[in-house]
């Protein structure tokens, strides 16, 4: 029997992992546990783990295929890490809006990975979401209207997510387009476990494939404001060396803006994924 315990942090998504050092290569029954623990629990967050560079790329690895972000350089010697920055003088964080990671493009990524290098005194935590709970509580008649929409993506809905526009100024890749827009199912159904999730965010769904702006505004507003109900939540207090491991095909977060004056230094790996598909 394997001896990782898993510990649900709240009611609605996220379990805190002990009893594995991501630091050596996972056996194959430890890697199962951890998988159907994650396809369960949507975020997997671990304790006490200062991997290096390629500690941290051998534990990704396992899970999937690495991508690398498309607007933003990695690390000069492992340009498959992001290093996620807010400096003490910077006012704006990275990632500080509910999202699903870079819905815009044709292919959204299966998973991301954030491992804590530098964390302020107190503050900058990470907040969860359960979009299957946020598709699951919806009216029958909500439901009705929903299913079989597909949703307008773009990367340039800058008003909620101004802090990938100000790193592409300061880190930006030379191979990076101006623009990336993509239409997803508004339903989405999870290619592993077949459960349906909401698949729409306010950081990059512009309106509905078919509508104007304005006629996808109420809806899209209603839907912005529901998935991200106190009860579908869970929230995550970094440490040093804390690792946050969560499914971008049925969960969103946010980073949490709360720690003026002080800097916050994240590794972050990508995970590539597979075009969204609705409900046959």
């Amino acid at each position: 029997m394997s001896d990782v315990g898993i510990h649900p942090v709240s009611g609605a998504l996220g379990a805190e992992i002990s009893g594995v050092d991501l630091s050596n290569a996972l056996d194959d029954q430890t890697l199962g546990v951890l998988r159907r623990a994650w396809l369960e629990h949507l975020v997997l967050l671990f304790r006490d783990q200062p991997l290096t560079p390629p500690q941290f790329l051998g534990f990704a690895r396992r899970f999937g295929e690495i991508i690398e972000y498309p607007f933003v350089k990695g690390l000069e010697e492992y340009p498959e890490i992001i290093p996620v920055v807010k400096l003490e003088h910077e006012r704006i964080n990275f990632g500080g809006v509910w999202h699903s990671d870079t819905a815009y493009l044709d292919v959204p990524p299966m998973a991301s990975m954030l491992l804590a290098r530098e964390v302020p005194p107190v503050g900058g935590d990470t907040l969860f979401a359960n979009m299957y709970l946020a598709y699951e509580t919806l009216s029958d008649g909500m439901k009705r209207l929903l299913d079989g929409l597909r949703a307008v993506n773009s990367s340039a809905k800058a008003d909620a997510s101004r802090t990938r526009e100000d790193r592409i100024a300061e880190r930006g890749r030379d191979d990076a387009r101006t623009l990336y827009e993509a239409s997803h199912p508004v339903v989405r159904v999870h290619p592993e476990t077949g459960r349906p999730a909401l698949y729409v965010n306010v950081a990059h769904t512009v309106r509905f494939e078919g509508m104007t702006e304005e006629e996808s505004a109420p809806i899209l507003a209603y839907l912005y404001r529901h998935q991200v109900r106190p009860e579908f939540t869970c929230r995550f207090r970094w440490q040093p060396g804390s690792l946050a491991f969560w499914d971008n095909r049925c969960a969103q977060h946010n980073a949490v803006n709360d720690y003026a004056g002080h800097r916050r230094l994240m590794h972050r790996i990508t995970l590539a994924g597979d075009v969204p598909a609705g409900a046959t």
